[in-house]
Parts: C-alpha cells; structure tokens; sequence
C-alpha cells in the first residue's frame, strides 16, 4: 500500500499540471482574439485610408469644374489633413480617449465632404462631369466599407472583452496585461432623426 502523503504528492503535481494546461490554453485564447481585434483595427484604417486617398482627386476635381466655393474645397482639406494626422496604435484602443478622438476627427471629414456633395449639387457642368460621378461612387463604396470594417472590429472587441472576464480568463487577462478594449460608438445626437427641408 501506497503511502498517502505520496498520494497527496500526486493530486497536488496532477492539479497543478491541470492548472498549467489550463492556463496555457487561456492564455493562448486570449492572445488569438488579441490578434483578431488588432486585425479587425487594422482593417478600419484602412478603409478611412482609402477614402483620404480619394479626397485630394475629389477635390481636384471640383476645382477644375472652376468656379466652386473655395470655402467648402478649404474645409475638406482641413478636415482631410485633421483626420490623417491623428494614429491610432493597436495599444491605444484601450485608451477610450485616443479612440473618440480619432473618431471625432473622422467625423468632422465626413462631415464636410457630406457639404461638399450637397453644395456640389448646385453646380450642373459638374455633375455632369463623369470623374465627378465616378469619385462619387467610390466615396460612397468607401463608407459602406468603413461602416462593416467598423462593425466586425466591434464584433472582435465583444468577443475579446467578454473573453478576458470570464473565469478563469480574468485571473490570466490580469497577469498578462489584457485589459479592455474599446469600441466604436455612435456619435452623440445620433439617435435623432435628421430633419429633411424641401423648402430651402
């Protein structure tokens, strides 16, 4: 007969081996989603990329149309080169702060080429101009890229967030440094329905 402090010497090397597999999986869990939520960050950038590469051949566009306000062209410009300049790393989407304002200045650019499409609407030579059309098109492709780009990236963070709470996850995402991440949200007043004026 086996002597039971080695039979205690056994569950304890057998629950810490248990609990060694176990973290090791968690951990490697933790770090796909990481890597999914980082991927899916990735991919926003770059479709508000592609709509900053299209500004400049929009705007050069309008311009060319000739007398365009110059006012409305200026805005864009500012808010294009706003929005270029801030950069978001994988490790400041814990940072709620440096993800709003990154979205802000997005949708300060949206913002204005919204005017810029609206005013543009008063110039018929330039709706009439096939690039125009063509830049039109592609801007409102963009935007229906950046809406899914934004969407699975929000997808990636609930999976990610709700991983690194559940037990035993949390013990782990704790010692290693996983903290949350944070989503997109939509733009305050976003809820209210925007009001249409055919009299103007």
């Amino acid at each position: 007969m086996r002597n039971p402090s080695t039979l205690i010497l056994i569950v304890v090397v057998l629950l810490l081996g248990f609990a060694g597999c176990a973290g090791c999986g968690t951990y490697n869990s933790l770090i796909e989603q990481e890597e999914v939520v980082e991927e899916a960050w990735g991919n926003v950038q770059t479709a508000y990329q592609r709509r900053a590469d299209l500004i400049p051949n929009l705007v050069n566009t309008v311009r060319a149309a000739g007398d365009f306000e110059q006012e409305t062209l200026q805005a864009v410009t500012e808010a294009r080169a706003r929005a270029t300049s801030i950069n978001v790393s994988a490790d400041d989407l814990r940072d709620p702060s440096s993800l709003a304002q990154f979205q802000q200045a997005q949708s300060q650019l949206s913002g204005a080429l919204g005017r810029l499409l609206v005013v543009s609407e008063n110039y018929p030579q330039l709706q009439a101009t096939a690039g125009f059309r063509d830049l039109q098109v592609q801007l409102e492709g963009t935007e229906n890229r950046i809406n899914t780009a934004r969407t699975r990236y929000n997808g990636a963070v609930r999976q990610y967030n709700t991983a690194i709470r559940r037990f035993p996850a949390t013990i782990f995402a704790g010692v290693f440094g996983h903290s949350r991440r944070s989503p997109f949200e939509a733009e305050t007043g976003a809820q209210n329905a925007p009001e249409v004026d055919f009299d103007s």
